[in-house]
């Protein structure tokens, strides 16, 4: 059986190669595209649990393919890339990657990024399906959200801070919480990056309802919802 459905989108024959014949030994059912377009063709037309992403590629550039993605549904993605700038990775996780990797890379590390990402993935079914508070209601099933029935566009790092804050309403996350979960990552980069995203959510939602407010700001502490 395999462990997971994972599209590999390289355009270097000998890395794409390396990765899928280390990914299929491990067990994964791997598929390999050497551009940006045969990647979006691929992950359009088949049902993959986990993309890794190089970012210079052919025909669609890999920010253009996370951005794309993302947009339409929450996806787990692990940028694969030479950029190694603290802006280079900050600009992709806010675009809607899960992680990244700088090259040269050491494969036990990418394999243990993988599993992480698509553990991830097993336990989402533990979440209700439905998250409902004030009118404003996730479904993860569908990736949807709603303010008192009207559809709200969200990406998937937004959608992941309302999941996550609706999980537990009552509670107050701190932004490294929330970035530790909707991002994946253990080392907090840039506490302005939750700041971007929090301040996109309750534009969103305030166009729908501006007679509310959904989020509240814990001073010095971190958010919670409104109660």
């Amino acid at each position: 059986m395999s462990l997971g459905k994972i599209l590999i989108a390289e355009d270097d024959n000998d890395i794409n190669h390396l990765i899928s014949d280390v990914l299929t030994r491990e067990g994964y059912t791997v598929t390999q595209a050497f551009s940006g377009t045969e990647a979006k063709l691929y992950w359009n037309s088949e049902a993959f649990d986990l993309l890794l992403c190089d970012l210079m590629l052919p025909g669609m550039t890999g920010e253009e393919l996370v951005e794309e993605i993302t947009a339409k549904q929450a996806a787990a993605i692990i940028v694969i890339s030479a950029k190694n700038t603290v802006m280079d990775k900050v600009d992709l996780l806010k675009l809607g990657a899960s992680d990244y990797m700088t090259k040269p890379f050491d494969i036990e590390e990418l394999l243990a990024r993988v599993e992480v990402q698509l553990r991830k993935g097993s336990t989402a079914a533990d979440v209700p399906d439905t998250l409902v508070w004030n009118g404003l209601s996730l479904s993860e099933d569908r990736y949807s959200a709603q303010v008192d029935g009207v559809d709200i566009r969200l990406t998937a790092r937004e959608f992941g801070i309302l999941k996550l804050l609706l999980s537990n309403p009552n509670k107050v996350f701190t932004k490294e919480n929330i970035f530790s979960s909707v991002w994946g990552e253990t080392e907090f980069i840039d506490e302005n990056t939750v700041n971007v995203h929090m301040s996109n959510i309750r534009g969103k939602l305030g166009k729908v309802a501006p007679d509310r407010e959904f989020v509240e700001t814990v001073w010095g502490i971190g958010f919670k919802m409104k109660s």
